[in-house]
């Protein structure tokens, strides 16, 4: 009953709703966290805007899909969390946080980003999975300092080639596109650590060996006919992983060899900035 009287009173835009809503959240709290995940709210209580030394502000799973332009007053907002909600587009009003270093985006309904995402130079991580993203978007490439990128569970079929730009990626997280090659760009990022291309429709790998910086590369669940040559001491998690590139043939069948473990995915739980 609790929730479903949230779902209404998110509606209604008195103050006393709007209290409820904030559970008596008054001041700032201490820490100068605000966690209003999972209220089942379709519009943040503009009150919260008022907390200007607010640093992580975590909005999952609601029913959101704008944000009051007063959300720019929170300029010293490092964190916002605005995934499983129903954004079609991103507000832009978040591209004038210009302290954000870790934005989640994931499990929205995103076909784009725009270009005044540009404007977040300080953005370390980005989660743009489980989205409608068809391509990734280039305004992307222009984040110089973002060292992690989640684009898994989109429809993308390549990588533009101005990531190569981003010199402080170092893992990037591309499962279950719809990539039916290797992405050539990514033979050009010697500092990538991690590599993620499973679930996808590659049907062959090129040499990853030249990589330098490669810790672990996943390219399980993919038709591919070889698995990627890497540098000794670089973790493969698929088929013939633990074997030579190519599998063993015997009697013109192919054996396939598979790990017991299970690939390593991008970790749950969200991540505190550098």
């Amino acid at each position: 009953m609790g929730n479903s009287l949230k779902a209404i009173l998110a509606f209604v835009p008195s103050n006393k709703c709007q209290k409820y809503l904030l559970e008596d959240l008054e001041e700032m709290p201490v820490d100068k966290m605000v966690d209003l995940s999972g209220r089942q709210m379709r519009r943040l209580p503009v009150h919260i805007c008022s907390f200007r030394e607010l640093v992580k502000l975590y909005l999952s799973d609601n029913n959101l899909n704008h944000l009051p332009p007063e959300l720019e007053q929170l300029q010293n907002l490092q964190i916002l969390a605005l995934d499983f909600n129903n954004f079609k587009a991103l507000p832009l009003v978040v591209c004038t946080l210009k302290q954000l270093c870790i934005l989640y985006l994931g499990n929205n309904k995103l076909c784009s980003l725009p270009l005044e995402l540009r404007l977040l130079q300080n953005l370390k991580t980005l989660w743009i999975e489980s989205n409608c993203l068809q391509y990734l978007p280039e305004v992307v490439c222009e984040l110089s300092l973002l060292k992690t990128l989640h684009a898994g569970s989109n429809a993308l079929r390549s990588l533009p080639p101005q990531l190569q730009c981003l010199q402080e990626l170092r893992t990037i997280w591309l499962s279950g596109n719809l990539l039916s090659e290797f992405p050539p760009v990514l033979l050009d990022m010697p500092f990538l650590e991690v590599i993620d291309v499973d679930r996808n429709s590659i049907r062959f790998f090129p040499s990853l060996a030249h990589l330098p910086g490669l810790k672990l590369v996943i390219y399980d669940h993919n038709p591919c006919r070889n698995a990627p040559k890497v540098a000794k001491g670089v973790r493969r998690v698929g088929r013939w992983s633990e074997e030579t590139p190519e599998p063993r043939k015997r009697s013109g069948a192919v054996i396939e060899i598979t790990l017991d473990e299970k690939p390593l995915l991008p970790p749950a739980a969200k991540t505190e900035p550098e």
